[in-house]
């Protein structure tokens, strides 16, 4: 693998002074015997070829730039510049630089600039950028400054001569300033107009050095105050922003932080504020020329963030404050803000630092205090909270996650963090659901099973989501569930909507990356007949989000799910929006008509069949599109495929199968048949009567097979439906076979099986015996569909 570290872009000056870039290759250090000594060497990346051969001569001027950079000349008016991809890659090659010139390597240029050769340049006549001389600091020679420096801004090289003049001409910006107070106290407006264009080009110059010397204490406020005259301003209009830095933004010291660090705090603040809020808008062509402002203001940042973290008195004090219950509710509202612009700050560091970072914040305990400080009454303060806590999920979900499950065992559920989260989620007042939005955002990336890890003995998946389920979900449907008690008590305010709109969202999330826990949470709380309720709300993007839920189930492809549709006639509300929906064209229509759609493509027959013959005289109206009259096309064509079989034996197709397992080839055939007298009359010694639906959602039953999990939860299993089931009996279309489950299996034209090449009726077992459906079993287990402990018992196969 090639190392990344060595990994350059070479690039030359050429004679227009701009940078040309001349490949991408790795670069090395070696002796070259033709050149007689120690030189640098540059390797194209594609194909090898030599891109640079230069000989690292004693006296040349190397400078090392931007931590990534190194620059330096080769003869007169030829720069090269070598671009590293990593910091290490530069830094290992400034030190073979450095030991062949026997330099310091933590010096940035390894020869003093020899102003002799600078001399030497510029005695051309020729020469586009001679040196610049500034004009005397007087009022008198305003203009000309003016000019000189707007004349400089559109030169490269006459920018870099300016901000080298104006770096070593020693206070030189001072006496520019001390020009300023002069003005400002006669109201010369005339000065203070130029004074507005030197300072405005002064920035532009985009000169760290420069930065420094503006933005010292003494400085500063006068910088901003040449930055108020803007010429064309009415005096009514111009902006007051010393008096704004001086008396409106107040410091609030809610630690006690060093006094080199407070200075920096300050400095930053003020930077930002000229950066945002007095500097005029850029132009088209100066659009790019503050980019060093941005950086200056960048690297205070992060040598905040990183002084703060290196102090551990402080942040001991921090967070023992804020794992305290009892402090009063305007003191933990500093603390919080305080935490979250440290937190904002902390966005600027690398990867790494970053990770440090949180890694501290953590072992100091900032999870224990955001569950303090998240119920806090105050809107500041606990959305300040949410952003930290959002910048540490987003972070690390791990760390999170890991402090929840610890949590689980030593905690109460209302105390745990999850809960706490979903808590504030559910009782947000902001009629925007701001709060709400930000913390299902946590709780999505949270319970996402994508950026879970699995260790050597653990499994992070396995057991957070398995806590989630446990303690955490019922609290989550809450509302969900106490809003869908019938369509006459659904609450219609707007924000109720809205949130459940939210819950929504995090439900089919659910469903579409939790299949064995949401399946079984669904299925024993009947969740999808209660989330179809909303179907009837008058908030259109709450009848979307219902019906979203609906087509991801679907979108499964789970015969389980599908056949808890249809024993619930989960589409009625589906079909009865749009009946309501009277053909306008809208997008629940559309949603509607996609959903009929992918049923079609998809052609599952148990689904299709169950529509056709419930809802058929509905949908046949519906002309405007062809997907319902294809739909109905291909339920005739599965009704006529029935009725051109031959019959074999009166055994139905999900009796017709080997002694171990049914053939997958047989699937269609038991889809087919399920529906077929779905709705003739059943025989009532035979069959179980019906439970109310409040008792479906109640009683857990053992599991036969796939079949019975939903005739188990739907319908009361009598003893009577195992029992007194001769061959004698097959043979009738009245009475329905019931296996384990009160779903019935009517008996149906019978098909040939495939096996049995004779076309003699084959001898087949009844059921299949416990140590014959290992698979099956095995299937059944992982749904999580509840079950007891009793053995189910053998019965006879059929002889």
């Amino acid at each position: 693998m090639t190392d990344t570290r060595r990994r350059v872009k070479l690039y030359a000056l050429n004679a227009e002074r701009q940078w040309d870039d001349r490949g991408t290759g790795h670069v090395s250090s070696s002796y070259v015997d033709r050149l007689k000594g120690i030189s640098l060497l540059v390797r194209a990346e594609a194909d090898g070829s030599l891109l640079l051969e230069s000989k690292i001569q004693p006296d040349t001027a190397y400078q090392k730039q931007q931590d990534t950079l190194i620059v330096w000349s080769e003869g007169d008016n030829f720069d090269l510049a070598l671009s590293f991809q990593e910091k290490a890659g530069c830094d290992e090659i400034w030190e073979k630089i450095c030991q062949v010139q026997g330099k310091d390597p933590s010096v940035d240029i390894t020869q003093d600039v020899v102003e002799e050769s600078e001399d030497e340049r510029f005695e051309d006549v020729s020469d586009p950028a001679p040196p610049i001389e500034l004009p005397t600091p007087e009022v008198s020679k305003l203009e000309e400054i003016q000019e000189l420096f707007a004349s400089c801004l559109g030169m490269p090289i006459r920018r870099e001569k300016m901000a080298l003049a104006l770096e070593t001409s020693e206070g030189y910006i001072k006496r520019l300033l001390i020009l300023f107070r002069a003005a400002e106290a006669e109201r010369n407006m005339p000065v203070l107009h130029r004074l507005f264009h030197i300072f405005k080009s002064i920035f532009l110059l985009n000169k760290n050095a420069i930065f420094e010397l503006l933005f010292v204490e003494e400085c500063i406020f006068d910088v901003v105050g040449c930055l108020e005259y803007e010429p064309g301003l009415e005096e009514s209009q111009r902006k007051n922003h010393r008096g704004y830095l001086r008396e409106r933004a107040k410091y609030q010291e809610v630690l006690q932080i060093p006094s080199d660090l407070l200075l920096k705090v300050h400095q930053t603040y003020r930077v930002q504020y000229i950066h945002d809020s007095v500097l005029p808008p850029p132009s088209a062509f100066e659009e790019n020329m503050l980019s060093t402002l941005s950086s200056f203001i960048f690297f205070n940042k992060v040598e905040i963030v990183t002084l703060i973290s290196e102090d551990m008195q402080l942040l001991n004090e921090l967070f023992s404050e804020l794992k305290t219950r009892g402090i009063g509710e305007s003191r933990r509202r500093d603390l919080v803000l305080f935490l979250k612009e440290l937190c904002a700050f902390a966005q600027n560091l690398q990867p790494q630092s970053r990770e440090l970072f949180y890694k501290t914040l953590t072992s100091h305990g900032i999870l224990p205090a955001l569950e303090l400080s998240l119920p806090i009454p105050d809107a500041p303060a606990k959305s300040a909270a949410i952003d930290v806590l959002t910048a540490v999920v987003e972070f690390s979900p791990t760390v999170v996650r890991e402090y929840c499950l610890n949590q689980s065992g030593a905690t109460d559920d209302e105390d745990l963090l999850l809960n706490v989260i979903i808590g504030e989620l559910i009782r947000d007042k902001d009629p925007g659901l701001g709060g709400a939005v930000q913390l299902s955002g946590v709780l999505r990336l949270l319970i996402d099973p994508e950026n879970m890890v699995a260790a050597l003995n653990k499994s992070e998946k396995a057991d957070f989501l398995n806590l989630f389920y446990k303690q955490s979900m019922h609290v989550l449907i809450e509302p969900l569930l106490s809003n869908t008690v019938s369509e006459k008590e659904m609450d219609e305010d707007l924000c109720t909507a809205q949130l459940l709109w939210l819950l929504l969202e995090l439900l089919t999330f659910c469903v579409e990356h939790h299949s064995y826990h949401i399946k079984s949470y669904i299925i024993n709380k009947d969740l999808v007949r209660r989330v179809l309720v909303l179907m009837s709300s008058s908030h259109t993007f709450l009848v979307l989000g219902a019906l979203r839920l609906l087509r991801k189930v679907l979108a499964l492809k789970d015969d389980l799910y599908n056949r808890y549709i249809i024993k619930g006639s989960l589409f009625a509300p589906v079909i009865e929006a749009f009946r309501k929906n009277n053909g306008r064209y809208n997008l629940l229509d559309s949603a509607i008509i996609e959903l009929f759609d992918f049923l079609k493509a998809d052609d599952t027959k148990l689904l299709v069949s169950h529509v056709m013959e419930n809802y058929g005289d509905v949908l046949e109206e519906v002309n405007y599109v062809q997907t319902f009259r294809f739909l109905k096309l291909k339920y005739e064509q599965s009704q006529e495929r029935f009725k051109e079989r031959g019959p074999i034996e009166s055994v139905p197709a999900l009796l017709r199968t080997s002694r171990f397992r049914r053939d997958p080839r047989q699937l269609d055939e038991d889809e087919e048949m399920w529906f077929n007298d779905e709705e003739e009359a059943e025989d009532p010694d035979t069959l179980p009567a019906p439970r109310s639906p409040p008792d479906i959602l109640t009683r857990k039953s053992n599991m036969d097979e796939e079949l019975d999990s939903i005739g188990k939860l739907l319908d009361k299993k009598s003893p009577e439906a195992l029992t007194g089931r001769g061959l004698g009996s097959l043979g009738n279309r009245s009475p329905s076979l019931t296996i384990s489950s009160s779903l019935s299996v009517p008996a149906a034209a019978p098909v040939s099986n495939p096996e049995n090449k004779s076309g003699l009726p084959s001898k087949v077992g009844l059921v299949d015996y416990d140590g014959d459906s290992d698979d099956e079993e095995g299937e059944e287990s992982d749904e999580g569909i509840g079950s007891d402990d009793s053995p189910i018992s053998k019965r006879p196969k059929l002889s």
